[in-house]
């Protein structure tokens, strides 16, 4: 159960930092206004809340093995705002990064 938490914490993060980053890029670089800005700022602010609901107590290890997910997320993200499409590096990248993240997440620990 915490494993299946923390995966939701993650995603939702994701969510928040991923598309908060979008909407301030579609409202500078797209110029759709700073409406969008502003609402790219409130979630950005909001993923910094997210991550301090983890059940681990460690920041940098949580804020590390967010990168992974960050990676994969941002790819994905990329694929359906975007259009964008990945090559099979891209993929492989990204699935590096999750497995990454698993290892710092949820390897046993002793102690």
């Amino acid at each position: 159960m915490v494993i299946a938490r923390s995966a939701v914490l993650f995603l939702l993060a994701a969510l928040f930092e991923i598309g908060g980053a979008w909407l301030v890029w579609q409202g500078v670089r797209e110029q759709r206004g700073w409406v969008w800005v502003g609402a790219g700022v409130v979630a950005l602010g909001a993923y910094g809340f997210v991550a301090t609901f983890q059940p681990d107590a460690h920041f940098g290890r949580i804020l590390a093995a967010y990168g992974g997910v960050f990676v994969a997320g941002s790819i994905a993200w990329g694929m359906v705002a975007d259009g964008y499409r990945p090559d099979r590096w891209d993929v492989t990248g990204a699935l590096i990064c999750l497995a990454g993240m698993a290892v710092i997440m949820y390897a046993p620990r002793g102690g």
